[in-house]
């Protein structure tokens, strides 16, 4: 099983850590999932187009063949002006429409202030719904103030994003028991 962890943004460094503490709780404490981290800022992706997600090259293909195989993913976001940013917009865009069917999705939002803190339930929520993820009800939010130098210094923050992490594993497991049990996650 593979988990990949997206920081959906090309600027800062606060969505990269949160995604980071996710994935190596995921492997601290499950040696059979793997990892992967996707920081959209190392790659060069183009715009979306309107292309089948498989006719793309170079580094678009690469990232697109990572989330595509990913059983689940971690989806991190900054809020930017009220928003996501374009670039995981425009990761989404280059995505078929079905590309999250039977992987668990869990979401990460970082911001300035807490006053953004439903960007993801307005946003991201609905655009993964559309995709036909299934979807960690409970989402992390993680506020500027909870970090110091680069690091996530609140108990509060790390305990919330360690148990996203146990979810998203918690979610796996169940999927790969429905899809053992019945031949498909989803029979539709």
């Amino acid at each position: 099983m593979k988990v990949v962890g997206i920081s959906g943004s090309i600027i800062g460094s606060k969505t990269r850590i949160a995604v980071k503490h996710i994935l190596s709780t995921i492997d601290r404490r499950n040696e059979e999932i793997e990892t992967e981290f996707i920081d959209l800022s190392a790659y060069q992706l183009v715009f979306s187009d309107g292309r089948d997600y498989r006719d793309y090259t170079g580094d678009t293909k690469e990232v697109l063949q990572k989330v595509m195989e990913a059983d689940a993913c971690i989806i991190g976001t900054p809020i930017f002006q009220a928003s996501i940013p374009g670039t995981l917009k425009n990761l989404f865009d280059l995505l078929p429409g079905d590309a999250f069917q039977g992987k668990v999705a869990g979401i990460v939002a970082t911001a300035g202030s807490g006053r953004h803190y439903l960007v993801p339930e307005h946003q991201l929520k609905p655009i993964l719904s559309y995709m036909k993820a299934v979807i960690i009800p409970k989402y992390v939010f993680v506020e500027e103030k909870h970090y110091y130098q680069k690091e996530i210094v609140d108990e509060d923050a790390c305990n919330r994003l360690n148990r996203l992490a146990d979810e998203m594993v918690y979610g796996i497991n169940v999927l790969c028991e429905i899809t053992r049990s019945k031949g498909s996650a989803f029979p539709f």
